[in-house]
């Protein structure tokens, strides 16, 4: 018996989704759950469905799809097939680490090898190759952007000016992003990993648990042993404490 898939399709070329769609359907037991025209959008369809396999197009405004595949790197998530036109970079990326992608335009033939070679994975329950992963990584690092951030608020995810972000904390597992307008978690998961994609000039770790964008304090209220509390212009005027190694810097920078 052949196994069922659950096919999310992402991609902001709408001709493209759509041959995609109608060639994935020409395949016994596999059903498109869901349809994306950008990167954030891909993240909320795929948190609401819930498949067992994403094909991402690799250029998509707001995320790529490597940064999309990046973001959904946990247990849960489903196996990618990424699609692209011609890049001789990636290719030769998804060769050397076994990942599977389908150049455009996609064939009925090229697709029926991969969705094959993603029920093989599943009908041995082979777990996702680490290279992958890390190639994952690295090819969302090597199109990382600053300018923009995916913040989870409820069940949506919205696009955030990386400038825009006032702190970022952990809380238990939860890495928690606020702007002036919004709050809400973000799916990196460290707060180290955060910090890689923000500008180092403006976003300061002030503490293992908090970090900072130096703009947008509103306060420095001294704190005992010369140490530092800093009030943010988010709504609630969060409090977040400087340690003890970063206070120098501080007052080096502010002349306090």
């Amino acid at each position: 018996m052949s196994h069922e898939l659950r096919a999310v399709v992402a991609d902001d070329e709408q001709p493209a989704r759509e041959e995609l769609c109608f060639l994935l359907g020409q395949i016994e037991d596999v059903t498109v759950v869901g349809q994306a025209d950008n990167g954030v959008s891909a993240l909320e369809v795929i948190s609401a469905v819930e498949p067992n396999v994403a094909f991402l197009d690799i250029q998509m405004p707001g995320l790529t799809g490597f940064e999309v595949a990046n973001l959904l790197l946990q247990n849960a998530s489903p196996w990618v097939v990424f699609v692209t036109a011609y890049d001789q970079y990636a290719i030769e990326a998804f060769e050397v680490n076994a990942v599977d992608y389908l150049l455009k335009p996609v064939e009925q033939r090229r697709l029926d090898q991969a969705v094959e070679r993603l029920r093989r994975r599943f009908s041995t329950g082979q777990a996702r190759d680490e290279r992958i992963d890390h190639l994952v990584r690295l090819m969302a690092d090597r199109g990382r952007r600053r300018d923009q951030l995916a913040i989870k608020v409820g069940d949506r995810f919205l696009l955030v000016q990386a400038d825009d972000v006032i702190h970022a904390s952990v809380d238990g597992d939860t890495i928690e992003v606020a702007t002036a307008q919004v709050a809400g978690t973000s799916n990196y998961r460290t707060l180290d990993e955060l910090q890689a994609r923000l500008d180092p000039d403006l976003f300061w770790r002030v503490h293992r648990s908090h970090l900072v964008n130096i703009n947008k304090i509103k306060e420095i209220v001294p704190w005992f042993s010369r140490n530092y509390m800093l009030r943010m212009k988010d709504a609630k005027g969060t409090e977040i404490p400087v340690s003890r190694a970063q206070t120098k810097r501080l007052r080096d920078y502010l002349k306090l």
